[in-house]
């Protein structure tokens, strides 16, 4: 049977493109959940590449995409949810789909796996570290700005490129969402075949 994946969208309870207050909880909150309840579980929405660089014991790495694919899979759940990405932005997009999934027991990790770096928390590196996609959206929004001011040295017109992309970024702050960065999770760098079958039997049968 084909599942008509739900699209990926942020909720709007508590301004634009946020989850619920109550659904976006601290690492200390988060760490006291995991030590109370090992039902819980985690799910990072970060990239592969991202997750194999670093990510928190026993999380489950579900990229946004493939969330957005099998978001009522997900959401059939019994288990409460945390998600988390590098820094609150996918999270929340995933909580959007999660919650009009159905999905109950859902909660957020505020500042994501930024926050939980900064706190100390308990972290599994790789052998090798990938750029984050935030830092590979503004390595490419820098990029794009800085030919479009040296090429404006010859034609002027090419301002427009670095006055683009700056709207890009207002217009990313203002709706938290990020075009650029879907776009880059789509390259080659950024994908892997997320094994979804796999990690929904993980999570309904750990301890």
């Amino acid at each position: 049977m084909t599942m008509t994946p739900t699209p990926i969208t942020t909720t709007s309870t508590n301004g634009a493109g946020r989850a619920p207050v109550a659904d976006v909880i601290d690492v200390a909150t988060v760490q006291q959940l995991l030590h109370a309840d090992p039902t819980v579980r985690l799910i990072d929405v970060r990239t592969a590449g991202e997750y194999e660089s670093a990510h928190i014991p026993g999380s489950y790495n579900v990229p946004l995409d493939s969330l957005g694919e099998h978001a009522a899979e997900f959401a059939a759940l019994d288990h409460p949810v945390v998600l988390l990405c590098q820094t609150g932005a996918r999270s929340t997009q995933a909580h959007g789909a999660l919650t009009s999934a159905g999905k109950q027991q859902l909660h957020m990790l505020e500042g994501g796996m930024a926050a939980w770096q900064a706190a100390g928390g308990d972290v599994v590196h790789g052998t090798s570290e990938k750029w984050a996609l935030d830092r590979q959206v503004r390595f490419v929004a820098g990029s794009l700005s800085l030919v479009g001011i040296l090429a404006s040295i010859a034609v002027p017109k090419a301002k427009w490129l670095a006055g683009g992309v700056a709207s890009g970024l207002v217009f990313s702050a203002v709706s938290n969402t990020c075009a650029m960065g879907n776009v880059l999770m789509k390259l080659p760098y950024n994908r892997s075949n997320c094994d979804i079958e796999g990690v929904l039997s993980e999570m309904r049968l750990a301890a």
